[in-house]
């Protein structure tokens, strides 16, 4: 049961979020979000060491995800429980880095129809702290740039 000093911890946790349009329908970017070949191709930190990329991905409500990939000086891994599955529109799930599990954020994806395109928002909230939340906005920043043109 969640108290008042919860409740207002969670309020005050950073978020951040970003809106693309893409040249690509929203079939397309939806699997190359839940397709586990396809986002190894896209997800990650610009130096993450090629072939270094491995994704488990079970696209379903209850279901869960884990992306690894390496750079020269780390491992890097996360994981989550998909909340909400909507094809070809919307993802929400859990966000958790294996070498910090306690903090444990939220992602939601809205992908909409925009001619020959796709609008994708992208909303990252409850992120432990201001640090995190600009490690994350580096991170989407470049993971979205990838994104971009692996759809294209």
């Amino acid at each position: 049961m969640a108290t008042k000093s919860d409740a207002a911890a969670d309020v005050t946790r950073p978020s951040l979020s970003f809106k693309r349009r893409l040249n690509a329908p929203p079939a397309k970017v939806f699997a190359a979000w839940t397709d586990p070949q396809k986002i190894i191709r896209w997800f990650g930190r610009a130096d993450a060491k090629p072939g270094s990329f491995h994704a488990d991905i079970d696209a379903r409500i209850g279901g869960r995800f884990c992306v690894s990939f390496s750079t020269d000086d780390e491992y890097y891994e996360v994981g989550g429980v998909y909340h909400e599955v909507v094809p070809n529109e919307r993802l929400v799930f859990s966000w958790a880095w294996h070498s910090t599990p306690e903090r444990e954020s939220l992602v939601t994806v809205s992908l909409k129809s925009d001619g020959e395109g796709t609008l994708l928002t992208l909303l990252h909230e409850q992120l432990f702290d201001q640090a995190a939340r600009d490690g994350h906005e580096r991170g989407w920043t470049g993971a979205l740039e990838k994104l971009e043109k692996f759809v294209a």
